[in-house]
């Protein structure tokens, strides 16, 4: 959890502030997954900070719903594919992801 808040201080994505009567609050919770090795062993614990969507209106709070994650169909198509072609291959692991993008309101949260 204080990698996650770490970065969000780091990224200036959140700023405190008092809330105005006429907003209506989103929401958030914390979602933990235990990172597991081959063996079944713990690897580590990780914790992220998620928007609750059931509070979210389409069309308001959002107008798209995208995610640019590979789906495994997709992995194990490219991995064979890169073997045979002789393709050089990589993995990476992103701790924290931030996407930047314009908004035309301003958005409000709880506070952590």
């Amino acid at each position: 959890m204080q990698d996650e808040i770490s970065a969000l201080h780091k990224n200036s994505t959140r700023e405190l502030v008092c809330k105005p009567e006429d907003v209506v609050v989103l929401t958030s919770k914390w979602v933990y997954k235990l990172k597991k090795r081959v063996d079944g062993t713990i690897d580590r614990h990780k914790a992220c900070l998620v928007a609750c969507g059931f509070s979210q209106q389409y069309g308001l709070d959002y107008k798209e719903n995208f995610s640019p994650v590979a789906k495994m169909v997709t992995v194990r198509t490219i991995i064979p594919l890169a073997a045979y072609k002789g393709w050089k291959f990589w993995q990476l692991d992103v701790k924290n992801a931030f996407l930047y993008g314009e908004l035309d309101r301003d958005f409000f949260t709880d506070q952590l």
